[in-house]
């Protein structure tokens, strides 16, 4: 019998828990010594490595002395919620990531409230001691009193401390002190961690994650509770319905370093995949086929917010994208629901449009990008928040928001919020910084975000987290200004576009080809505008001094995917391609949209 240790890590968004990982993979000697990796080697997806964030949970195993220490990779973004909660299901202890100079932040309460629910004992490593102005011991203190606001346990509160550098590669007890390697911190996981237990009995397996192999299909991923599984056995796996379904298996994998290797069998404690079950979903239980028994399933969640899918049928579809059908639509949607568990898809009464539901704007987009990457055009609508009926009385959800912000602009940044029915419930002063924490109805974050980074010029930090459902606050403001709407199809002109810009901003350049109904522009006052941009100057034969001036062009607004999707209004979508995101009326003539109106 081997011995484990099942550890998770938890930190908030880009404070070093994948370096660390990466530090702890290569002290433990898995590559050889004259390998080089410039880059993380676990963010390997490339929306990961742009955003820096972490969106998959990842599996990697180390051997430190004669113990195997599996470790789980957690997402530390709320909106990848859903993975976080199936992970921790794994793991017998967690290692919380704090960052020596910003301490415990919002992203870490969630995940940590939840580690501390499922009675799990946690090691604090204060990261990032050699930056300038930090102070280790605050933050120290500061995550103490998280725990104890957490209703952690005495024996959870009576938590180990490391301190170092996940970048410079050193962990020691004492910050002052610094080591040059991160075995301090391998050696506190081996003696505070406790093994994962050796259950006897029949054999019990709880499916917590999948990855997908083209040769196999689909393999289920989880940890063994009790007994022993073996290669080629007969078992029962159980559904959420309650059936039982007889499943054989063909194949068994351990994590081994960053790969997988192929066993005969594998006992409780471990962390293994299994080929060979078609039919199964996250949370079935593999079990003993003669007295199955299983597991509590994992619950997930609610999804907050939902968009409606549908495809590209503006006069620019097929040019770019290889998979424009609704059928392409549908299947690439109903493929992602088996592996992203707080995603939910519901087909609508017509046969091209979807109604997809998720987390937060952040957990579809994170969706829509990457389908865009795979060569899909897509339409979105508005995001809108889902509502619940509670005795009687309409609820909605309702976010804890937190902001950072420089001290001279926390003023606007609170009139902000409160104008979209935000509540204030605490401020504290961060040197020249100002840290607030406000309720905020999820309705009310659609777009915020925009305007709080103009207000503070991109200097807040901005994080907000699902909180509960409460009663409805009444009407929240949206955008005030209308669009500007392109009147004709064909290439925008420097002439038009300049004898325009009194009527408001553009999202266009020169040059470029924009389409009847598209929305190229803000007006500056409430109602939307019709304009034509492709007129062209008439030429005489005759110059004449003046009428020649020089154009001068503002530069276009830039939109990213997020920010295009808080902002359109209700009857707009966001044209999705792997080449461009273009913001549209739904119904692109105008007359037809006044008919739409009436």
């Amino acid at each position: 019998m081997q011995n484990i240790r099942n550890i998770a890590i938890i930190a908030h968004v880009d404070h070093g828990k994948t370096t660390l990982v990466d530090k702890i993979i290569h002290a433990s000697k898995i590559f050889r010594e004259n390998q080089q990796f410039d880059e993380l080697i676990l963010d390997n997806n490339e929306l990961e490595r742009e955003r820096g964030i972490t969106i998959v949970a990842k599996n990697v195993s180390v051997r430190y002395k004669d113990v195997k220490i599996n470790i789980i990779d957690t997402p530390g973004h709320a909106d990848f919620g859903g993975e976080v909660e199936r992970v921790l299901k794994m793991a017998d202890g967690v290692l919380l990531l704090v960052d020596a100079f910003e301490g415990p932040m919002p992203q870490t309460r969630f995940v940590l409230s939840k580690a501390l629910q499922l009675g799990l004992k946690p090691i604090v490593v204060i990261n990032k001691v050699d930056k300038p102005n930090c102070k280790p011991d605050e933050a120290q203190e500061a995550v103490f009193d998280l725990m104890f606001s957490l209703n952690a346990t005495e024996e959870q509160l009576d938590f180990v401390t490391l301190y170092g550098s996940a970048k410079q590669g050193w962990m020691s007890d004492d910050w002052r002190k610094p080591t040059n390697t991160i075995e301090p911190l391998l050696e506190a996981i081996v003696k505070h961690i406790p093994p994962a237990p050796q259950n006897k009995g029949t054999p019990q397996m709880q499916i917590t994650s999948l990855d997908y192999s083209s040769f196999v299909g689909r393999i289920a991923i989880g940890r063994v509770y009790r007994g022993t599984i073996q290669e080629g056995a007969t078992m029962a796996l159980t559904k959420a319905d309650g059936s039982i379904k007889k499943v054989k298996i063909k194949e068994l994998h351990i994590f081994e370093g960053l790969g997988k290797v192929k066993v005969s069998e594998v006992s409780a404690g471990e962390i293994c995949a299994v080929v060979g079950l078609e039919d199964f979903e996250i949370g079935d239980t593999l079990t003993d086929i003669e007295a199955p028994e299983a597991l509590p399933r994992i619950t997930v969640d609610e999804p907050t917010i939902s968009m409606l899918f549908t495809i590209n049928n503006s006069p620019f579809f097929g040019r770019e994208g290889k998979f424009i059908t609704s059928r392409h639509l549908r299947e690439r949607l109903y493929k992602e629901t088996e592996k992203n568990l707080a995603l939910r898809v519901e087909p609508t009464d017509s046969e091209d449009r979807f109604l997809v539901y998720g987390r937060g704007i952040l957990h579809l987009s994170v969706l829509i990008e990457t389908m865009r990457r795979e060569g899909y055009e897509l339409q979105v609508g508005q995001p809108q928040v889902i509502f619940k009926e509670i005795n009687g009385q309409k609820h909605e959800p309702i976010e804890t928001l937190v902001i950072e912000t420089p001290e001279t602009t926390a003023g606007k940044v609170i009139e902000l919020v409160t104008q979209r029915k935000g509540e204030l419930l605490a401020v504290q002063p961060k040197g020249d910084w100002q840290y607030l924490e406000f309720d905020i109805p999820s309705r009310g974050l659609i777009g915020l975000r925009n305007q709080i980074l103009t207000a503070t010029a991109g200097e807040a930090t901005i994080n907000h987290r699902f909180k509960e459902y409460q009663p409805y606050k009444g009407e929240i403001q949206g955008r005030i200004n209308g669009s500007l709407v392109s009147m004709e199809t064909g290439q925008s002109t420097a002439y038009a576009i300049d004898k325009l810009q009194d009527r408001g901003v553009f999202f266009i350049e020169p040059g470029e080809v924009v389409y009847m109904g598209q929305v190229i522009g803000e007006h500056n006052r409430q109602n939307d505008l019709v304009v034509n941009v492709q007129k062209e100057k008439k030429l005489t034969n005759i110059r004449a001094s003046g009428s020649d001036e020089n154009i001068k062009i503002a530069p276009k607004i830039q939109f990213s995917l997020e920010e295009a999707l808080e902002y359109i209004q209700k009857d707009e979508y966001v044209e999705v391609t792997p080449k461009a995101i273009r913001m549209r009326k739904i119904y692109l003539d105008e007359n037809e949209r006044k008919r739409m109106e009436k």
